[in-house]
């Protein structure tokens, strides 16, 4: 049995918004955080053997975060779930397509003996958890409300606060994923 532990890992806004309806995360970058503070992505990469991450996540790093002078930032393989026909930008990324379930093995090899980082976006996340491959989220909540956009968690779960923590503007919060939410009964339910 794997040791590994697939670690969804992002920053939203309080209304629960990884980005807004543009895809854009302007709201993200004018927040102070400390890279040497509590939960800080420099101590969370140390840990990680392997990212997984959607292609909408994948084209926005490709935009926003890549070019001539700034290559691909991760030196860990990366798998791009997709269906879309995206090309890799370095030896390190492989653009897959199936389901967490169908790729598990393969992940957790390239992994190693560290953890998996579940990147994003939302949906991939729950996609993850539904398939019983999510075992942390670990959430910075930055002070601002966008109303709409790509949610963190489009599907019902539940966790378990295991940290709290504030770095700079952003409430960071821990948590362990105990499972689908159940729905509930409706005839024990009173008005």
């Amino acid at each position: 049995m794997s040791t590994n532990r697939f670690r969804y890992n992002t920053a939203t806004t309080l209304d629960g918004y990884l980005a807004d309806v543009h895809n854009s995360l302007d709201w993200l970058f004018v927040q102070t955080f400390d890279e040497a503070g509590p939960m800080s992505m420099n101590a969370f990469l140390a840990d990680i053997g392997a990212i997984v991450m959607g292609s909408t996540t994948y084209r926005w790093l490709l935009e926003h975060e890549i070019s001539a002078d700034s290559p691909w930032p991760y030196t860990q393989p990366c798998f791009v779930f997709t269906h879309r026909d995206l090309e890799p930008v370095a030896d390190t990324v492989h653009i897959v397509a199936g389901t967490p379930a169908d790729l598990r093995e393969r992940i957790v090899a390239a992994a190693g003996d560290r953890d998996i980082w579940v990147v994003g976006g939302g949906d991939l996340a729950a996609q993850f958890a539904a398939a019983d491959m999510l075992d942390e989220v670990t959430v910075s909540i930055a002070p601002v409300t966008l109303g709409a956009g790509a949610p963190l968690f489009p599907r019902p779960f539940d966790l378990e606060l295991t940290e709290i923590a504030r770095n700079g503007d952003f409430a960071c919060l821990r948590y362990r994923v105990v499972g689908p939410r159940k729905p509930a009964d409706s005839a024990g339910e009173t008005a």
